[in-house]
């Protein structure tokens, strides 16, 4: 494992992530320490726990990140931009939105780029990470929905919400970061559990890691030195 990856640079590229529906208050709290204390790059919650996160975490440095149309990514158009304008007026920096994964299945990446355009006008100033899923899309749906990404301005591409029936992989970061080149940024996301997990996905092409193990990671990055 190259010695250049220490705690430092794995907490710099790490949102710390609590999303499960069952979180609390005290927990989030719990989290936004956590998150001070290792110098992460940023917190990511659901939209709930924004403007929560936005005061214990002012003057930090933490960035606050949230999701739009998460899970499924089957709410309508008009619904995720308002709940990314809103969750921005509140404090968000950053956006995760789960792309429509059924025309994405279809075919229609008109109708995809067109969702992901509307969000992205809607997060101004923030940043737009789209998240396409992998595990449901084939090689061919995977590279057109990163084009379909750029094409409509976001920052990121992301593989999954943690909520599907796979993962990150170093395969998918690959053709990802391979699509994309240099016009957006990857982010890989769900079950990613240890640091060789994570060196191994920033090292095939990922320039941020989503992970609620993101404090163990770290912690095992410290230990690696």
């Amino acid at each position: 494992m190259p010695a250049k990856w220490t705690s430092a640079m794995i907490a710099a590229s790490t949102d710390h992530t609590l999303l499960k529906a069952i979180a609390t208050k005290d927990q989030i709290i719990s989290m936004c320490n956590e998150a001070v204390r290792y110098a992460v790059r940023a917190v990511c919650i659901n939209p709930y726990w924004v403007s929560t996160c936005a005061k214990k975490l002012a003057g930090t440095g933490v960035t606050i990140v949230t999701v739009v149309g998460f899970p499924l990514g089957a709410t309508s158009t008009a619904a995720k931009a308002e709940e990314a304008r809103r969750a921005v007026a509140e404090g968000a920096r950053e956006i995760d939105m789960v792309i429509n994964l059924g025309q994405a299945k279809a075919g229609d990446w008109d109708a995809v780029r067109a969702d992901i355009a509307a969000v992205v006008e809607a997060s101004k100033p923030a940043l737009v990470k789209t998240i396409i899923e992998t595990c449901y899309l084939n090689r061919d749906e995977k590279e057109a929905a990163c084009m379909a990404a750029v094409a409509a301005g976001a920052a990121f591409v992301m593989t999954s919400t943690g909520f599907g029936t796979g993962g990150a992989t170093v395969e998918d970061i690959r053709l990802m970061k391979e699509t994309v080149g240099d016009r957006a940024l990857v982010k890989a996301s769900g079950g990613i559990k240890t640091y060789e997990d994570a060196v191994a996905l920033l090292e095939a092409g990922a320039s941020r890691i989503g992970a609620s193990a993101g404090i163990a990671i770290i912690r095992e990055a410290e230990s690696q030195a």
